[in-house]
């Protein structure tokens, strides 16, 4: 049986889920869940959900390469939405996710009474502006529409990427939790809110799409070279990290992959690999 299992957004159904996990020898109850905090048995595998790219990439390079000299048994579980990952993590089902910023955690979090807590940073995607219709962001005039992605906090980061380039201006003070309502003046253009896995493919149907950087690299776009703009890394809140419940950040084998996920070897991978379009972002995650 393959380690790696692909769930799909469109296949989500809690049964469908419950099935999947189990048939691969996690329990979904979480009173049997592998992850115990520090007393947790450190000869099973560590059960990891991740975003195909360049989550779920990023930590077969360490399965592959470093974790079984550090003594790590490592399982890799992809999903292609943003909510299953942290319901699988708070129900036990897997022991950790690696697919989130914090904005997007906090948010997740309060709405769902969750107990979701970064461990350490790993990398950033940097949020990107894209069209198969114009060149360049003089080009895009009033009349023409935008699509965003329609989760609070990507949504506001999209809003602060389009405002930062003279294109929509902002009510003063709303941040990152920006809103269509709080936009302040839209020059005439027209915004669709999208779920963001699917914002590639609308592509041909608007005239430009703020695209998180993992859906773009799947879609075969690079960030670095095909964004009309792209967000910069410095002083950048949305560092992806490793996650885990709460009580469970001393697992012994969560320390372990948190090391590795912070090495040399991984720093030069993220490099060698996405030419810029990923980022190295190591560093503790502040709560």
């Amino acid at each position: 049986m393959r380690n790696n299992i692909k769930i799909t957004a469109a296949a989500a159904a809690t049964a469908a889920l419950a099935l999947g996990l189990t048939a691969c020898g996690t329990s979904s109850d979480p009173k049997t869940s592998s992850a115990k905090g520090a007393s947790a048995d450190t000869s099973k595998a560590l059960v990891v959900a991740a975003s195909p790219t360049p989550h779920a990439d990023i930590l077969n390079f360490v399965k592959k390469n470093l974790a079984e000299k550090a003594g790590l048994k490592l399982e890799i579980k992809e999903f292609t939405d943003y909510v299953l990952p942290n319901t699988a993590t708070q129900q036990g089902q897997v022991d950790a996710n690696f697919f989130q910023h914090k904005p997007y955690l906090d948010d997740f979090n309060k709405k769902n009474k969750t107990t979701i807590v970064p461990v350490v940073n790993v990398e950033l995607e940097p949020l990107g502006l894209y069209s198969k219709k114009v060149k360049s962001v003089k080009e895009i005039a009033s009349g023409q529409t935008i699509a965003v992605p329609n989760d609070t906090t990507n949504e506001g980061r999209a809003l602060q990427l389009l405002a930062g380039n003279g294109l929509i201006t902002l009510k003063d003070g709303v941040g990152t939790s920006a809103k269509l309502s709080d936009i302040k003046d839209s020059k005439g253009l027209k915004f669709k809110e999208i779920e963001a896995a699917t914002l590639p493919r609308a592509l041909n149907d608007v005239d430009a799409a703020v695209i998180n950087g993992n859906y773009a690299i799947e879609a075969k776009l690079s960030p670095a070279k095909d964004s009309l703009v792209l967000e910069k890394a410095d002083g950048n809140p949305y560092a992806n990290f490793l996650a885990v419940k709460k009580g469970n950040e001393a697992d012994p084998r969560v320390q372990k992959l948190a090391q590795l996920l912070n090495s040399d070897e991984v720093k030069k991978f993220i490099q060698d690999k996405y030419q810029g379009s990923v980022i190295p972002a190591f560093g503790a995650v502040k709560s």
